[in-house]
């Protein structure tokens, strides 16, 4: 996946955005990594304030925010002011 294309966003923007409900990944193994990478992020973000690069697709185009993960849930990763992203719409995490 070529994530260099990706519109740098701040995380303010994200809570405009609009999301579609398909996964944008399609290998189960890359899914489940994803959710292993996420619960670090949220670790690191919480215990040591480290931000994350997270990679995303709305429904227009590919971006990416660099911000602390609060909170990883089943379907969300919260980030701060309440802002979420839906786990299913990110394409990879970067520390």
């Amino acid at each position: 996946m070529n994530t260099s294309t990706a519109q740098l966003i701040d995380k303010e923007q994200v809570a405009g955005l609009k999301f579609p409900k398909e996964e944008v990944l399609t290998d189960q193994k890359a899914i489940k990594e994803r959710q292993s990478t996420l619960e670090r992020g949220m670790t690191l973000g919480n215990l040591q304030k480290q931000k994350s690069r997270i990679y995303f697709k709305d429904d227009k185009s590919e971006k990416v925010v660099e911000t602390t993960i609060w909170a990883v849930t089943s379907n969300f990763i919260l980030l701060k002011y309440g802002i979420s992203i839906p786990i299913n719409r990110i394409l990879k995490i970067k520390f």
